[in-house]
């Protein structure tokens, strides 16, 4: 068979074989189209010239990250060093090509496969800098991101191949040293006025943390699968079937201030997941805003949920789920103020593989998902100031979540007590002669609210412990 690079290329020199030929039949007397660059005449034509005119860019990382656990479970900390690069062609004949690829060193981090000896459970955090799969790698570690073809009409465009996404529900989730990548086809239609259509089937994930990619199937379950609702362990790894993702997402701003989302993502055999949500600004004066929002999510099982057999199957068999959440906030130039909540009833657990994307949520907090649990209430507030020249950002978030019993494992698929967190996180961009440059540093504690049994598992790497994050970037 062959690879999907071969067919891709052979799509690519087929497309302009037979546009070139057209052209020449009808206009064979026509003379080429010329560009003028640095005084030299460039044959805007040619592969040749789509190729020498297009354009490099780069993102080098360092990220520092370090966990303390409540006394008498383990620490952890990783140092990560990586760097990329991307080439995308100029247009030819609207088409661009693009390519880009990763690596990333260990520079200095805890042992990974050594577990915790009190609860016998791995690490979460650090090790999601690296290879997932192989918690013991210390050398390069590469990895292909992207290789499309894009072809371009007016304001739309359709990719076809490796790419970056950021939908509702698969996303970048850039939270370690590399994103979440998809494979597949994606329409970007523009043509309506203040209407975005996107369509998209998906067939690989890249999931962040791994090396590779896979198919749908196979990409769920590469992390933690937490416990099925009668309490034995989730066996979904490997065992689910699927043809792929096929998503819809409009998004509409046809009224004043307000903006319209809806997402409808349907994995073949598995399950189905839409979106509805609304932001609504209102004007206090010129110089300052309302923020008003409303969001709800419907799931459903599709067949069997993946697999006939109920412990290898990933969405329940006729299982559900409901969660609707809300914003109310003011903001000006420099200052963001939220008060969001969100609600997941009991009527089932809300799934998504973790290994997508982050949760949707207003309520979303950076290192911790609702994602797995039903018949939950979660608080938080949100403070966000930016000042005047953009080059500084600082967010300070403080949430309650209010989860199920950890023994009530229809409802609590990892074994989550209910906790408080906060995030402290500062952002700032270099400029002068380190323009490209920007530096972040990310605080997380969280507080066990909720759990009062002596048994750690659920404490380590969950609760009553501390994360701090360090990374810099180098975009150019």
């Amino acid at each position: 068979m062959k690879s999907f690079f071969s067919i891709l290329i052979s799509t690519f020199l087929l497309l302009i074989s037979f546009h070139s030929s057209a052209q020449h039949q009808e206009v064979s007397d026509k003379p080429a189209v010329w560009k003028e660059k640095n005084n030299e005449k460039i044959d805007s034509t040619s592969i040749l010239n789509a190729f020498k005119n297009g354009n490099f860019s780069g993102h080098f990382r360092y990220f520092f990250m370090s966990t303390n656990n409540e006394s008498g479970l383990s620490d952890y900390y990783a140092n990560a060093l990586g760097g990329g690069v991307k080439f995308e062609t100029a247009k030819f004949h609207n088409f661009q090509f693009g390519v880009s690829g990763y690596y990333i060193y260990d520079i200095g981090s805890s042992d990974f496969s050594k577990k915790d000896p009190v609860t016998n459970l791995s690490n979460r955090y650090e090790v999601a800098l690296f290879d997932f799969q192989n918690v013991s790698s210390k050398g390069n570690l590469s990895r292909l991101e992207e290789l499309y073809l894009k072809y371009n009409y007016k304001n739309s465009n359709v990719t076809l191949g490796k790419q970056l996404l950021n939908t509702s529900f698969i996303n970048l989730q850039d939270g370690r040293m590399r994103p979440t990548e998809v494979d597949g086809i994606w329409i970007d239609f523009n043509e309506l006025k203040k209407t975005k259509i996107n369509v998209g089937y998906l067939y690989g994930i890249s999931p962040r943390s791994t090396m590779k990619y896979f198919r749908v199937g196979e990409s769920i379950g590469i992390y933690p699968t937490g416990v099925n609702p009668d309490g034995t362990k989730s066996d979904y790894a490997g065992n689910l079937d699927s043809n792929g993702i096929y998503i819809v997402g409009i998004q509409n701003e046809s009224i004043k201030n307000l903006k319209t989302l809806l997402w409808n993502q349907y994995a073949e055999n598995i399950f189905n997941s839409a979106l509805f949500q609304m932001d609504y600004k209102y004007n206090l004066n010129p110089n300052s805003t309302l923020l008003f929002g409303f969001q709800t999510i419907y799931q459903n099982a599709l067949n069997f949920g993946g697999n006939e057999n109920p412990r290898k199957t990933y969405f329940e068999k006729n299982g559900n789920s409901q969660t609707f959440g809300g914003r109310l906030g003011w903001q000006n130039k420099k200052i963001e103020i939220t008060l969001n909540y969100n609600r997941i009833t009991a009527k089932g657990r809300y799934l998504m593989p973790r290994e997508w994307g982050r949760d949707p949520f207003y309520t979303f907090m950076a290192r911790e998902r609702n994602e797995g649990f039903g018949d939950v209430h979660a608080v938080t507030t949100k403070i966000q100031y930016t000042n005047p020249k953009k080059t500084f950002k600082s967010h300070l978030a403080v949430g309650y979540f209010d989860l199920p019993d950890v023994k009530n494992v229809a409802l609590n698929k990892y074994g989550l007590p209910s906790y408080v967190q906060t995030n402290a996180d500062v952002r700032y961009q270099f400029q002068g002669m380190l323009k490209g440059f920007d530096a972040q540093l990310l605080y997380v504690h969280k507080f066990n609210a909720g759990e009062t049994n002596t048994n750690k598992n659920y404490i380590l790497n969950k609760t009553n412990m501390s994360n701090i994050n360090f990374i810099l970037n180098f975009n150019f």
